[in-house]
């Protein structure tokens, strides 16, 4: 760990001699990062947020850009790990961006954004969920945190579901085992329900039966998973799989195609919180058809979030007049601006004010929203 963190202090030595004082303003160009998942288990997380980068870049760059200059977008992959994500964040600073999009993951953002503090690069994800993110003055979002969404969980559980015995399992990464403490949290709050179990999993394992053994035994009701779609799909495949009717319930973290098409019919019935629906919204419904004339397909999750957060980060430069820093984050804190989730500004922890989660189901191999 010592070894690798001299190596990115090098990097970003050699990116500051090599910039000097100013070197960020003095492109042509407003440099753009986006920073993701782009290859990988999780890429379909990540991809959607560069298609919709850069649609927002063409419409600007084809209405003469920002404050006289063009945006060009400066993609890199970080594959939702922490260990890259360093790595990333380097070549971001020394290719001279004035902002980020991203990261995608709440462990990669997490390692990220000290780095870029020290640069005095604002960063803007569409889906890192967090609580703790919101520690470092540099970050914002457009989805909301964690903690709402596990409040969100347990709500459905007890009122909509009346169920009563609980097991809680997470993949033990900053997002999963987050949520996962968030739902414990405001489960231990509800006197009529019974944590039967709290565990971790092993990330990668092919066979969950031990653990799934110890959920049939202690007669759980409901699991709620903290984690990706990867282990969760294995898990509800092997619980259907062993005859258990167990319901199960997530976050944004499954919510997403790949899912269902990884867990097939055994996906049917499992809930899952994410962003309320965009459905209603003219931008979105605007930005969907875009996403279909130039990339053919409907966009994947987090992509309306993703053009939210281009249109926030660069509407912000646009009134800052200018890439500086302290004047972007004034900006964004100030400033209201139209977005596929809603119009939108940022509080003092760098939420966007007005964005919720909604609980969906999958019905008939679809994620269907069935609660606010």
């Amino acid at each position: 760990m010592k070894m690798r963190m001299l190596v990115v202090a090098m990097v970003l030595v050699v990116a500051a001699v090599a910039l000097g004082s100013g070197g960020r303003e003095a492109s042509d160009t407003i440099r753009i990062g986006v920073a993701g998942a782009h290859s990988g288990d999780l890429a379909s997380y990540g991809l959607p947020t560069v298609n919709a980068a850069e649609l927002v870049v063409e419409e600007i760059n084809a209405d003469g850009g920002i404050n006289g200059r063009q945006v060009e977008l400066v993609v890199e992959d970080d594959q939702c790990a922490p260990e890259v994500a360093a790595n990333t964040a380097a070549k971001l600073v020394s290719d001279r961006v004035v902002a980020v999009i991203g990261h995608i993951c709440s462990g990669a953002t997490n390692t990220a954004l000290p780095i870029y503090v020290d640069e005095k690069l604002v960063a803007i994800s569409p889906s890192a969920t967090s609580p703790a993110l919101a520690d470092f003055e540099n970050f914002y979002r457009t989805i909301a945190p964690d903690d709402a969404q596990g409040a969100l969980q347990v709500e459905f559980i007890v009122n909509e579901l009346g169920l009563s015995k609980v097991a809680v399992l997470h993949d033990r990464g900053d997002y999963g085992k987050g949520l996962a403490d968030f739902a414990m949290a405001f489960l231990e709050e509800n006197p009529g329900i019974e944590v039967v179990l709290y565990d971790g999993v092993t990330v990668g394992a092919v066979d969950y039966s031990a653990i799934i053994n110890r959920i049939d035994a202690l007669g759980a009701e409901i699991v709620v998973w903290g984690g990706y779609h990867p282990e969760a799909s294995k898990l509800v495949d092997q619980m259907r799989n062993r005859g258990m009717d167990t319901l199960f319930i997530s976050g944004d973290g499954i919510k997403d195609e790949t899912f269902i098409n990884v867990a097939g019919l055994a996906a049917e019935g499992v809930y899952a919180t994410g962003a309320r629906s965009t459905e209603g919204n003219t931008l979105a419904q605007e930005y969907t058809q875009k996403h279909i004339d130039k990339y053919g397909t409907e966009p994947g999750p987090f992509f309306q979030e993703g053009v939210s957060a281009a249109l926030a980060i660069l509407n912000a430069i646009r009134v800052a007049g200018s890439t500086d820093y302290e004047a972007i984050r004034q900006a964004l804190q100030s400033e209201y601006v139209d977005t596929p989730v809603g119009t939108i500004s940022f509080d003092e922890s760098g939420n966007a004010i007005g964005v919720g989660f909604a609980v969906y189901q999958v019905q008939d191999l679809e994620f269907v929203q069935v609660s606010e």
